[in-house]
């Protein structure tokens, strides 16, 4: 009896056709809602310290508002590594329907939201549905292109990756300013609606092939303990000391949490992270670099966009537009700085790009209230931006380089998390800073209060909000140091990829051949 034929793969053109970019259609509009709402959140913090205060109070801490990206990013962590098993289980069309229809009920949830810890849960929901829109666009651009055309549709792909940064901010300033917050929420209602019918038209269907077996074990230690330990960190400015029991409880519970993670993750055969990988030297040095990168730097970007409103008085829309000249840096460097990745060891690229992210970050400790725009702020941010370009992809690269074609998937699934992880940690750790210098000043926190209540501002006259405002620029000065120190952890950890040839270029054949990975 002869043995079964092997279906041949399929013929793709060389060109590329309408039918893909038909396609690629479909992932471009999930892939800008994503990146959209990342960013259009960051400009809106400010906002929500005074919108959700109690009446009469105070405005809400800078440590709580943070939790509204937080959560998000715990949640894209969470979801990430179910997704290709989700993919295989019930196919790539309907689950890719479902993260669009979660994603924009979760959005429209936002909107309705009236108090702080009720629109933190509806970002959860909004981030379980956002975090499965990229991993599952590059499988199904994956599928529908082949290996051939793959890097002319990822160009396709990175468009709104590039413009997402510029715009997002630019797009939430211009809502809150004309319309109110609840528009960067609403805004994902009508194109939800469009990309589900675009969806339904344009993807092909595919039948679901049950694989290999998912951990739920690890994800309900993984996320629950990361989610209860940040929570403690963060009580402990209002709690004013680490000795508090809403402290001490969920810190310690989650840390047990994440200590069972780690041990449990070497006895399935596919666990949600296969720590076995960072037997990988390389790997782990370039996951601990991505990990202190994403932790310094996203969390100490996002106090940008609240210095600007509450030290400068900017609007929303105008600190948006502030923050362009960063996202312009990473764009005019992050394509290079892919190219050069191919030809040149990630050791020789990366160092550059960390030390003008390392070097802007102390720039920053130097604001005052009447900090230039042109002479200081707007230069120190496009440098920023241009290492940002030339870190991400290649400490990225330098990790799947590295990589037999079986670990691909796994290694990718490993970075995508350590990326989100990173991004919770750092903007909780910097925001429970910001919040201890802040309750350390009672002079700069009144400036907040003034913003809220007129009548203190009128009390406190132009003398007393001038010393306010200049005591304020000393707490984000202090804050930007902090974020610093933590880059300077990243060069040293960036010494150590690879930077010769023979280093860097350990792939073996179908290595050489993995499908290409976007993280976001």
């Amino acid at each position: 009896m002869s043995a079964p034929a092997v279906p041949a793969p399929p013929d793709y053109p060389d060109k590329i056709d309408a039918a893909v970019l038909k396609i690629a259609g479909v992932v471009v509009l999930g892939a800008i809602m994503s990146i959209l709402d990342i960013t259009v959140v960051n400009i809106a913090l400010t906002k929500f310290q005074t919108q959700f205060a109690p009446p009469g109070g105070q405005p809400l801490a800078y440590s709580t508002v943070a939790w509204t990206v937080t959560a998000y990013t715990l949640a894209l962590a969470t979801v990430i590594p179910l997704t290709g098993w989700a993919a295989d289980r019930f196919g790539t069309k309907r689950l890719y329907i479902l993260a669009v229809v979660l994603f924009t009920a979760g959005s429209a949830l936002c909107a309705t939201a009236g108090s702080i810890e009720v629109l933190i849960a509806y970002r959860v929901l909004q981030g379980l549905g956002g975090g499965m829109l990229m991993p599952l666009g590059m499988t199904i651009m994956t599928r529908a292109a082949g290996p051939a055309r793959m890097g002319r549709l990822m160009a396709v792909l990175g468009i709104p990756m590039l413009l997402g940064p510029i715009f997002g901010p630019i797009l939430g300033g211009w809502l809150i300013d004309n319309y109110s917050w609840h528009w960067i929420f609403l805004i994902n209602v009508p194109i939800g609606v469009v990309a589900v019918l675009y969806a339904l038209w344009a993807l092909p269907g595919d039948r679901p092939q049950p694989s290999e077996s998912f951990d739920f074990v690890g994800m309900l230690l993984m996320s629950p303990g990361l989610a209860l330990f940040l929570y403690g960190v963060s009580s402990i400015p209002g709690q004013g000391t680490v000795a508090s029991a809403k402290v001490l409880v969920p810190g310690l519970i989650g840390l047990a949490m994440m200590a069972a993670f780690v041990v449990y993750s070497f006895r399935p055969k596919h666990p949600l992270l296969d720590l076995r990988l960072f037997r990988n030297r390389r790997l782990t040095v370039a996951t601990i670099t991505m990990f202190l990168f994403g932790a310094a730097f996203f969390g100490g970007l996002l106090l940008v966009p609240q210095y600007l409103q509450q030290v400068r008085g900017q609007t929303p829309l105008e600190a948006a537009y502030l923050m362009v000249p960063q996202g312009i840096g990473a764009m005019l460097t992050m394509p290079l700085a892919g190219a050069l990745a191919d030809r040149v060891p990630v050791g020789r690229i990366v160092p550059f790009g960390l030390v003008a992210i390392t070097a802007g970050m102390f720039l920053l400790t130097q604001v005052g209230p009447d900090t230039p725009y042109w002479g200081f702020l707007i230069p120190v941010l496009f440098l920023m931006g241009l290492g940002m370009g030339g870190t991400m992809m290649p400490i990225m690269t330098s990790a799947l380089k590295t990589l037999t074609h079986h670990q691909v998937a796994r290694g990718s699934t490993l970075l995508n998390i350590t990326q989100q992880i990173a991004s919770s940690i750092g903007v909780a750790v910097i925001s429970v800073v910001f919040t201890t210098y802040l309750n350390a000043s009672p002079g700069a926190g009144a400036v907040l209060q003034a913003q809220f209540d007129p009548a203190l501002a009128a009390k406190l006259g132009p003398r007393g909000m001038e010393a306010a405002v200049a005591a304020l620029a000393d707490v984000y000065g202090q804050t930007f140091l902090v974020a610093a120190i933590l880059c300077v952890a990243t060069l040293v950890s960036a010494a150590f990829l690879p930077r010769r040839h023979e280093e860097s270029h350990l792939l073996d054949e179908d290595a050489a051949t993995a499908t290409p990975v976007v993280l976001h």
